[in-house]
């Protein structure tokens, strides 16, 4: 076979592949894990019906419901377009271990159920994704890592939160290519 043939053929099969990048631009934060799950902010309701589209089936909130930015009606939205609604109340300034568990709980239920977890700007729904993905998934720490930094850095409250996660399921969160910067050096 030519060499012409290869690379024409190579570049096919490149065309072909799964892509998991996001055409949710007006979703803010959204990011994409794997062709399953996501997390983002809080979508609009014209992003819940393209989200539909798209073929999720499962819709995960993980913010309070009274937040100015809330969608009002959410759950509604999501159960006329065909997808499950879950809604669990995390409070930034107090994350529980009891709240992440039941989120992992319905993730681990219907592992190929294709799944957006998200909150307001994605803290919280990057954050629990992190936990979920090196806990659960067994993904690198240092990926999961790469992915919760290009979110944010989290706050003492929420690293801490991290920390006490992993120990729970005895893991840590060293790993030589993550940098949490000086809230590895304030929790201790």
């Amino acid at each position: 076979m030519s060499m012409k043939k290869r690379l024409l053929i190579l570049c096919l099969l490149v065309i072909q592949l799964p892509v998991y990048a996001s055409s949710f631009d007006t979703i803010s934060n959204f990011i994409t894990y794997s062709e399953n799950f996501a997390s983002s902010g809080q979508p609009t309701e014209a992003d819940l019906i393209d989200l539909a589209k798209a073929g999720y089936q499962k819709i995960i909130y993980i913010a309070l419901t009274t937040d100015n930015t809330a969608l009002a009606g959410e759950d509604e939205i999501v159960l006329k377009n065909g997808m499950q609604y879950l809604h669990v109340a995390v409070d930034f300034y107090k994350p529980k271990l009891e709240a992440f568990q039941t989120v992992t709980n319905a993730l681990n239920a219907t592992p190929n159920v294709k799944t957006l977890l998200h909150c307001q700007i994605n803290l919280r729904a990057s954050t629990f994704s992190f936990l979920y993905r090196v806990i659960f998934l067994h993904i690198p720490m240092e990926d999961a890592k790469a992915d919760l930094d290009s979110i944010w850095i989290p706050n003492p409250i929420w690293f801490k939160f991290i920390k006490d996660t992993l120990a729970h399921y005895g893991k840590t969160h060293a790993c030589d290519k993550c940098d949490w910067g000086e809230l590895d050096f304030e929790a201790d």
